[in-house]
């Protein structure tokens, strides 16, 4: 008798995962009709449907969750990066315009020509150095935001999300952005109705 109530509570349960797996295809494809007709073509109702099976736990909503987090973080501290490296370069300019202006005022007239030119080769050089320090920064910058990306469509492809896998084709990415923001609409529904997801 065990075996048969066993057997029973899985067909239930299949039949629940069905039921859910409809409800999560049926509300993607309602979503879908929302983004542009471009990638409206290029979302197959298999891909909807491999996307609704990877969805069907909440597992995935959990991880997009992380991710986007981590994003965050990623994002204030590269900019925090950024704004102390801007304000280093706002005192050193202070201090640059403060020491000329210093040495302007000890000098003597016949020698002011003189010390102006090579006040002006220094500040040439210190902004220079600045535009470099800026340029590098912000190198930094994108290469670390697109090893995030990279490590987002790794870990997505990782947990059998339709449509990630590590690429740099901007096509691909503005999919795969569609495609995570369906998931995070989906996930937005669920917090809304009080469920996991839709």
């Amino acid at each position: 008798m065990e075996r048969y109530t066993g057997a029973f509570e899985e067909a239930v349960d299949g039949a629940r995962q069905q039921e859910r797996h409809y409800q999560l295809l049926s509300a993607l494809q309602g979503l879908v009709k929302e983004l542009p007709s471009s990638f409206q073509q290029r979302l197959s109702y298999t891909t909807l449907s491999d996307l609704a099976l990877a969805l069907l736990d909440g597992t995935v909503f959990e991880i997009v969750q992380g991710l986007l987090e981590i994003q965050h973080l990623t994002e204030k501290s590269l900019y925090n990066q950024r704004l102390r490296l801007q304000n280093e370069h706002r005192v050193l300019r202070q201090a640059l315009r403060q020491k000329h202006q210093e040495a302007q005022q000890a000098c003597r007239p016949h020698n002011l020509p003189v010390l102006q030119a090579a006040q002006q080769r220094e500040l040439e050089a210190v902004e220079h150095r600045i535009r470099e320090e800026q340029r590098a920064m912000d190198q930094k910058i994108v290469l670390e935001l697109d090893r995030k990306v990279a490590d987002q469509q790794s870990t997505l492809e990782k947990a059998g999300v339709a449509g990630f896998y590590v690429t740099t084709n901007p096509q691909e990415l503005t999919l795969q952005m569609n495609l995570l923001e369906l998931i995070r609409k989906l996930q937005q529904r669920g917090r809304q109705a009080g469920k996991t997801a839709l």
